[in-house]
């Protein structure tokens, strides 16, 4: 099969491209290295550097190009910036992706896989969070990939484009080559490991008063792996739909600090300060349904593991792609 890749010289994306790669697919790498790395590029994989919002570019590729399917992560995913600036986030992540789509159809596309997100959901109420949980979005990036959902679902009915958008909270790790490295950097993983490589004094700690077992928020933390794992299934999916990727459990933000000590041998400071406006105290997913229909089988299910594949790319990468 071949595949193109939205964003693939992203984090998520980059490591998806390897997977499929290593699975014998042909991949093409759609990115605009708006935010991307170009050394984040497979060099196995061709390259086309261009923005989905170019909708004469991205339909020409598609049109041209001869793909049996799409994996689409080129959004953009800073929840706090969506909260300022509304407009960028639902001109890329709706307006931008409807190119995309429109190309998908023109070019006759069999298969696409959409890399949603459980903001969808807002703030839950069950833990883990089952696909039939009510969809509130409290921020418009979540709003706007909910949206693209809705969007999708029209143009499977309309022109019978299979899709399956996977809805996940908090990838982590690393794979063998590729590993995360955004500015700025917002996930706690390799913020923690920043400390360890002396290039901050201390991590903070958002609040120790949750009603968690040792009061810090649980988040669900998926090995970026098990994610390209199981994106690579949604190419193959008999229907159309969406599913759930988490662990059932969640590691705590302590836990990931403990976790990453052992691993780095290094004593990374905490700094205990106030709580952050909105965050809840769990937020989990289920993925019961993935592990049924797909045959979705996570191998990294707990904090040491994730942190050791990041420790190791950090390591190797002290300066991230500038290295």
């Amino acid at each position: 099969m071949k595949i193109l890749v939205t964003g693939g010289a992203g984090y998520i994306g980059s490591a998806c491209t390897e997977y499929l790669l290593d699975k014998g697919y042909a991949v093409t790498v759609f990115d605009s290295l708006v935010t991307g790395h170009r050394d984040a590029v497979d060099k196995r994989a061709e390259f086309l550097e261009g923005d989905i919002s170019n909708r004469e570019l991205i339909i020409n590729v598609l049109k041209k190009g001869g793909f049996d399917g799409i994996m689409h992560f080129a959004a953009y995913s800073l929840v706090g910036e969506s909260m300022t600036n509304p407009g960028k986030y639902f001109q890329n992540n709706l307006g931008a992706g409807i190119n995309l789509l429109d190309g998908a159809v023109e070019g006759k596309v069999k298969s696409f896989v959409f890399s949603s997100t459980c903001a969808t959901y807002g703030e839950p109420t069950q833990i883990p969070i089952p696909e039939n949980e009510k969809q509130s979005p409290i921020s418009p990036y979540g709003e706007s990939k909910l949206m693209f959902e809705k969007a999708l679902k029209w143009y499977s009915s309309i022109f019978g484009l299979k899709y399956v958008a996977l809805r996940y909270f908090n990838a982590a790790g690393a794979s063998k080559n590729f590993g995360e490295d955004h500015n700025p950097e917002t996930h706690l993983v390799p913020i923690v490991l920043k400390v360890a490589l002396g290039k901050m004094k201390s991590i903070k700690i958002f609040g120790d008063d949750y009603p968690t077992p040792d009061g810090t928020c649980i988040r669900d933390y998926i090995h970026i792996l098990d994610l390209a794992q199981a994106h690579e299934l949604a190419l193959h999916s008999p229907r159309s739909g969406h599913y759930n990727l988490g662990t059932g459990n969640g590691c705590s933000v302590k836990e990931i600090i403990e976790a990453s000590r052992k691993i780095t041998g290094h004593a990374i400071p905490a700094e205990l300060v106030g709580r952050r406006p909105g965050d809840p105290p769990r937020l989990i997913g289920c993925s019961d349904l993935a592990k049924k229909e797909l045959g979705w089988k996570p191998r990294f299910e707990n904090a040491e593991a994730v942190v050791q594949s990041a420790w190791d790319w950090a390591k190797n990468n002290p300066e991230g792609y500038l290295s």
